[in-house]
């Protein structure tokens, strides 16, 4: 199946029943537009200012104080969102207070009918109703504000998947505070390199998390991360391997930190009425860190505002999430896609969370989960669909998957055959929505849309209100051809600030020393002639043979539909005035890279691609590096070949890997 290729379209019925559709009839009735998607786009660009005044109104976000107007200032550095409004990103997302199920919580341990787990013994999902997710998130923030936690600042989770992170970071919105979190795979170094710069008051975390069906108590790394992170005044510890988790080894690293179990916490305060702080529309909510694999990460400041109103948008129009719905996304608590996720609260849906490897005790476990509980929305990343792909499952043919209709992809470009493969063995009538974003924006450029057929390896849409564009070398707009990813135009999720930043150097650095006032991504896509979009990777891995721009992602599609290789990663190497593509395969149990299989490698890239694209060099190795929210980390591979020290490792999931590459091409 070639790239391009139709794969789905939506019903008339499905088109008019969407939320999508009905936004568009109502802004084409009211300022006159054409009633189609790309009038629409158009109009949210061109007149910003009314478009996220609607988008404020529809998603029914009522702000405690008013704006003066929706913009004031010029250009992207110059605009500031909603002056004078006041609101809580919290209070939005806790607006219910009833029956309703808010949050069903699984994890290895989860067991279900039939399967080895249950009868082995299993543990029980977690389920909160709205009134229950409300009045734990009124303990936890009254006993954050007996602790001393005031507006600013910062509560930092060291948290699994669990609904513990939920409920602290809520309780911390509600207060004013900066929530920040990171998953309990990342060793002491990471979590120093990331909270150390931020200085949290309080810090929450388990004793502990499982991998693989193995329990890995954590409380030791927490004690080396208490020891060095001198703000802490505040350790709360919840349980999660045990019924109750052994705090003596915490309470005397410190006696200005005061470590306490979950629970006693919580009683810690009298019980108080809810209440939510009045906050401006740009004042700090999470802080999220880059990924951090050639320095140490950068601290990202996002606000109440600009984050609400972006991801009501995303799971409102773009995923077509309603209350009631039920929605999941495989995420650790390190990675944005957690706090997207989480947002669907504000919709009134209800957050399905997964602690664990997806992949235990084998690829069935996720889409087990989806039929079980009737998932309408299904957010994985592009490996997890190769892996599947590759174990050659069939999810549609032995689960009842009816229920869904819109599997989000992410983390990743997913490959034609991934596209192909969702629509023959997951459900042909469903939603396939390919999201690209990142953590600098904490929501999406291009996504998913409800009123758009699905093309083979293409993103169906750009996002509204985002004017998003490809540029060539010569900063010239481009359609049908690569180019550079820019942002045109100011939108209310840009960062805040960066943390320690003070007069905004790193962050202008960041994003607009390239081109003046014009957000530059890093990313290196095509915009096809009917507003889809196609990403080949990251720009500063992008390869230079002869001169000729050469997206990873275009090799990726190719070498990784070949039934004997598993994964792949391609990185450009400096030799004289040129670059050498090297290109490195893990392949199935019982190949080897053999000659026919080298061949048969570069026959599969000079067919469905160039001959600018045949690598070099091709060796096999054993794995490849990925960032811990499953990116794979072609920098990382290209210090170690130039011989230099990749000075950030524990930013990678599996940095031991990195040695194998050391010597493979001289």
């Amino acid at each position: 199946m070639s790239s391009g290729e139709q794969l789905w379209s939506p019903g008339r019925e499905r088109v008019e029943r969407s939320q999508m559709y009905q936004f568009l009839q109502r802004v084409a009735k009211q300022y006159q537009i054409e009633a189609n998607y790309p009038a629409l786009h158009r109009w949210s660009i061109e007149r910003s200012d009314l478009f996220w005044g609607e988008i404020l109104n529809y998603a029914e976000i009522a702000p405690l104080k008013p704006a003066a107007s929706v913009r004031r200032g010029e250009g992207m550095l110059g605009t500031s969102w909603f002056p004078g409004m006041e609101l809580n990103y919290a209070a939005h997302l806790l607006r219910w207070n009833d029956d309703q199920i808010a949050i069903i919580a699984e994890n290895e341990r989860t067991h279900y009918a039939g399967t080895a787990q249950a009868e082995a013994g299993g543990s029980e999902r977690t389920v909160l109703t709205y009134r229950q997710l409300r009045s734990l998130v009124a303990r936890m923030a009254a006993a954050l504000r007996a602790a001393g936690v005031r507006r600013g600042d910062r509560v930092a989770g060291y948290v699994p998947n669990m609904p513990e992170a939920v409920i602290a970071m809520l309780a911390a919105a509600a207060l004013g505070a900066v929530w920040s979190s990171c998953s309990p795979d990342f060793g002491v170094n990471g979590v120093v390199d990331r909270f150390g710069q931020i200085a949290p008051k309080v810090l929450v975390a388990a004793d502990g998390y499982t991998y693989n069906g193995k329990p890995i108590d954590t409380l030791g790394k927490l004690a080396e991360i208490i020891q060095q992170l001198l703000s802490v005044e505040q350790v709360v510890v919840f349980p999660f391997l045990r019924d109750e988790a052994d705090l003596s080894q915490l309470r005397f690293v410190r006696a200005e930190a005061r470590c306490t179990l979950w629970d006693d916490f919580l009683c810690s305060a009298p019980e108080e009425e809810l209440r939510f702080e009045a906050l401006p529309f740009n004042h700090p909510l999470f802080i999220m860190f880059s990924s951090g694999t050639t320095g140490v990460p950068k601290c990202i400041v996002h606000g109440h505002g600009g984050t609400l109103l972006q991801h009501m948008k995303e799971l409102q129009l773009h995923t077509d999430l309603r209350r009631g719905e039920r929605i999941f996304y495989f995420t650790t608590c390190g990675w944005m896609m957690w706090n997207w996720m989480v947002s669907s609260l504000g919709v009134g849906a209800t957050l399905v969370l997964y602690e664990g490897n997806p992949g235990y005790p084998d690829l069935h476990r996720l889409w087990r989960m989806s039929a079980e509980l009737g998932l309408h929305v299904f957010g994985t990343s592009a490996k997890y669909i190769a892996s599947c792909m590759g174990a050659a499952i069939h999810p549609g043919r032995e689960h009842d998957l009816s229920a869904l209709r819109c599997i989000c992809s992410t983390g990743s470009p997913l490959s034609v055959d991934g596209f192909r493969w969702v629509y023959e063995e997951v459900q042909a009538d469903v939603q396939l929505a390919s999201i690209c974003g990142g953590t600098d924006i904490i929501s999406c450029f291009m996504l998913g849309n409800p009123m758009l057929p699905v093309y083979a390896g293409e993103i169906q849409s750009l996002g509204l209100g985002m004017d998003v564009q490809a540029w060539d070398e010569n900063g010239q707009p481009v359609i049908g051809q690569k180019g550079e990813l820019v942002c045109c135009r100011p939108f209310p999720s840009q960062p805040v600030c960066f943390w320690n930043d003070p007069d905004g150097a790193k962050y202008r650095d960041a994003y607009f020393e390239h081109y003046p006032n014009i957000w530059r991504h890093g990313d290196f896509v095509e915009i096809t002639a009917r507003g889809g979009v196609v990403v080949y990777g990251r720009s500063d891995a992008t390869l230079n043979p002869g001169g000729v721009r050469i997206g990873t992602a275009e090799i990726y599609r190719l070498v990784e539909s070949l039934p004997e290789v598993t994964d792949s990663l391609v990185v450009g190497r400096d030799v004289a005035d040129d670059v050498e593509i090297c290109l490195f395969v893990v392949l199935q149990p019982g190949h080897s890279l053999d000659a026919t299989l080298e061949k048969k490698i570069r026959d599969q890239i000079a067919a469905g691609a160039t001959r600018r694209h045949l690598p070099k060099h091709i060796r096999q190795v054993t794995a490849i590096p990925y960032t811990r929210s499953g990116k794979k980390v072609e920098m990382a591979v290209v210090q170690v070949l130039r011989g230099e020290e990749v000075r950030n490792r524990t930013a990678l999931a599996n940095p031991e890997v990195l040695d194998h590459y050391r010597h493979l091409i001289r």
